[in-house]
């Protein structure tokens, strides 16, 4: 059946991505001055649009990761790459706005949507620029 050969390599590099999207959850929410989860689930928009914009902005780079690698190690390799750009991305904001955190906090929209836009961005250049 040649319709499922690529089964074991789907499945892998889906295992390897979801481990990589797990690692990177980890590792933002950590970095960020606020807790987006416990925000979230007292639904404060303003945290949902910030860490949804950054997931989407990893997992673009991730996906273009994927498409191009040579092989597994390839593909975490890049992943983390562009795991290392989201969290500078977060950083960069911080510093633009140093009252990030207690903004989002608050459910100010238009600081979250500043992080996701800015997320969204780099994950955009980061996936273009992994054309390798």
């Amino acid at each position: 059946m040649t319709s499922i050969a690529g089964l074991g390599p789907f499945l892998a590099y889906l295992a390897v991505a979801l481990g990589l999207v797990a690692v990177y959850l980890a590792v933002y929410l950590q970095a960020t001055g606020h807790r987006e989860i416990a925000l979230i689930r007292r639904n404060n928009l303003a945290a949902a649009i910030a860490l949804g914009g950054s997931l989407v902005g990893y997992t673009l780079p991730l996906a273009v990761s994927i498409h191009n690698a040579q092989s597994i190690l390839d593909c975490i390799v890049w992943g983390l790459v562009a795991l290392i750009v989201q969290v500078t991305v977060y950083l960069a904001t911080r510093l633009l706005l140093p009252d990030l955190s207690r903004r989002i906090e608050a459910g100010e929209t238009a600081a979250a949507t500043l992080l996701a836009a800015s997320s969204l961005a780099a994950g955009i250049l980061d996936a273009a620029a992994m054309t390798y």
